[in-house]
């Protein structure tokens, strides 16, 4: 067996063999889409430029179909101040990449006036019971996942989007990390145990269907 094919049959021994059925009435989830991702200065995700690409077709589909857009962003400093992102330490809040303009969103991918901004107080993402009483009253019952971090803050929205009830579908090429082993080892843990992995072409098909 191959390493995946092992790792799947574990999976499975573990009972993470869930039967998950994408609704029709969709939400689109963009995780962080900071500009820390692609800023030269802080060079933590760069190089994560095509999934930035993907991430815009897929906001565009998604407007197109008229379905709901959540944008999350952080925004912590420790002088209070937006921008920045810090990890606690040890006790300590430690600057992750002082000065970067992380609290800023990606060109393109800030929420329109009448789309819903979520602000985090912490790195990982969350839904929160407010968020998904939201969603709920939209009539949302499946949640399509893009963001930049397949180690965090993606793992975290879609496992608790699954919490809340909703069936997440994370979006492939709209998610990206800089080391393609931890990307591709990440998308199949949550493909395994939590969530669908989609390539965008299919979820474009999903978003257009009649």
């Amino acid at each position: 067996m191959t390493d995946r094919t092992a790792q799947a049959a574990d999976y499975a021994a573990a009972g993470f063999g869930k039967e998950l059925e994408p609704g029709s009435r969709p939400a689109l989830v963009l995780v962080d889409p900071a500009r820390a991702y692609i800023d030269p200065h802080c060079p933590l995700y760069a190089g994560v430029e095509e999934n930035v690409a993907a991430m815009r077709t897929l906001l565009a589909a998604a407007r197109a179909a008229g379905i709901p857009v959540i944008v999350t962003e952080v925004r912590l400093r420790a002088d209070g101040a937006d921008g920045g992102i810090f990890f606690k330490k040890s006790g300590t809040l430690v600057a992750f990449c002082e000065g970067s303009p992380f609290g800023e969103l990606i060109e393109g991918l800030e929420p329109n006036a009448d789309e819903l901004l979520v602000t985090k107080k912490y790195a990982s993402a969350f839904f929160g019971t407010t968020l998904s009483t939201h969603l709920t009253a939209l009539g949302v019952d499946t949640v399509l996942v893009a963001g930049l971090s397949t180690s965090g803050c993606v793992r975290a929205t879609t496992l608790d989007a699954m919490q809340h009830g909703f069936v997440p579908i994370v979006v492939k090429e709209a998610v990206g990390d800089r080391d393609s082993a931890i990307h591709e080892s990440n998308l199949f843990d949550m493909q395994q145990k939590m969530a669908e992995v989609w390539p965008l072409v299919s979820v474009q098909r999903y978003l257009a269907r009649e």
